[in-house]
């Protein structure tokens, strides 16, 4: 049992000495060598994103004056038409009173003049009086008339005035922050909180304007259901689906954005919160290489293809930004069937020949010397 342990160390050491790009030393040149295939991976785009409620409207009250009374706390679903906030309204009410006044005098003279009217209409069919008496009397009816509206239209115009002391929600919602408290004096310029519709929410991220392009191409009926990664890292229990694309490109970014639907019916998501859009990708044809083949010089990768002549060549590939830190999916500089050296890449030089030999193989190799190897040489090993 110790020496069986022991070999599994050696072997151990011996893998690590490969791996990040060393080899065992075969006291030969042979590398192991596989064919680029292609094989099908679930890949994923991810996009910085922007929660909002799909109506977020700011509450600004029309009437100037001082908080008397707030109706609502933050956080609290509220209906449209519900009263959040009363502004003071003595002198609203008051020129209410007026305006009603006005509207019960110029009806008073209405009645007075429309008597006066009726009479002169009899007494000019009996031709006791002459028309300009008759015209007059009618002109004043009218008069009377015009008055009468203008006095109600001052009445409506009081009234409005005075029911914009009580503010209302236009929609129903969630109240945000409440930045006034009672008392304070407040007018238009001010915003008393935001009322959100977070039933379901609008979610904004920015792609390419490539890949708005082929997205316009496509349709975004194309587009497969997204998900959406919040702050904490954690997804989103419901899924998503892109409804809406902008017509205007972002001429600073280069960017054009688009808004994906999410539900929101247990009310975890907040409007004006961040997040990740996550796009789910599947690649039937994909070239998947393990990353410890690869080395990377100033941010360019690279792997070492191997010719019909066995000699080895630096080529430099590039890869989906996406990964499983395991593997790469390549995306250019690789094709299917280009031969390449899995293991010992440090070991190579460009333009070096080697012995392609397949990985089963160099496993053995690496079994078969730790097999072969002494005492000495296990801890020489396992000091490296």
């Amino acid at each position: 049992m110790k020496k069986m342990m022991m070999l599994a160390a050696v072997a151990a050491t011996l893998v690590s000495c490969g791996g990040g790009g060393g080899r065992p030393n075969f006291g030969d040149n042979e590398f192991p060598v596989i064919a680029a295939g292609t094989s099908t991976a679930d890949m994923q785009t991810v996009y910085p994103a922007t929660i909002k409620g799909v109506q977020d409207v700011e509450i600004r009250p029309k009437a100037q004056g001082f908080l008397v009374q707030i109706n609502v706390k933050e956080g609290q679903t509220v209906s449209a038409g519900q009263v959040l906030f009363v502004i003071d309204n003595e002198t609203y009410q008051a020129q209410v009173r007026q305006a009603q006044a006005a509207v019960n005098a110029a009806q008073q003279q209405v009645n007075t003049a429309k008597l006066t009217f009726e009479n002169s209409k009899q007494l000019h069919a009996n031709k006791v009086i002459g028309d300009y008496e008759m015209q007059t009397s009618q002109n004043n009816y009218e008069s009377a008339l015009a008055q009468l509206a203008q006095a109600q239209a001052a009445l409506a115009n009081a009234k409005e005035a005075l029911s914009f002391c009580y503010v209302k929600s236009p929609a129903a919602g969630v109240v945000g922050t409440l930045p006034f408290k009672k008392g304070a004096l407040v007018s238009g310029s001010n915003v008393l909180t935001t009322v959100s519709n977070i039933s379901s929410m609008d979610v904004y991220f920015s792609i390419t304007e490539k890949e708005a392009m082929i997205l316009s191409q496509q349709g975004i009926s194309s587009m497969p259901a997204v998900k959406l990664q919040l702050a904490d890292g954690s997804i989103y229990t419901h899924e998503g689906q892109v409804t809406r694309m902008s017509g205007v490109i972002d001429q600073e970014t280069g960017s054009v954005q688009l808004i994906a639907s999410f539900s929101n019916p247990e009310k975890t998501l907040k409007s004006g919160a961040t997040g990740n859009i996550v796009i789910p990708r599947v690649n039937s044809s994909a070239i998947i290489i393990p990353q410890s083949c690869v080395s990377e010089v100033q941010n360019k990768k690279f792997v070492y293809t191997v010719g019909k002549d066995n000699k080895v060549k630096y080529t430099e590939i590039t890869v989906d930004p996406q990964n499983d830190g395991n593997n790469y999916i390549v995306t250019g500089g690789l094709k299917v069937g280009d031969k390449y050296v899995t293991n010992g890449i440090t070991k190579l030089s460009d333009g070096m020949e080697i012995v392609p030999i397949t990985p089963q193989r160099y496993q053995e190799k690496i079994d078969e010397q730790a097999k072969a190897m002494s005492a000495g040489d296990i801890v020489s090993a396992m000091k490296k």
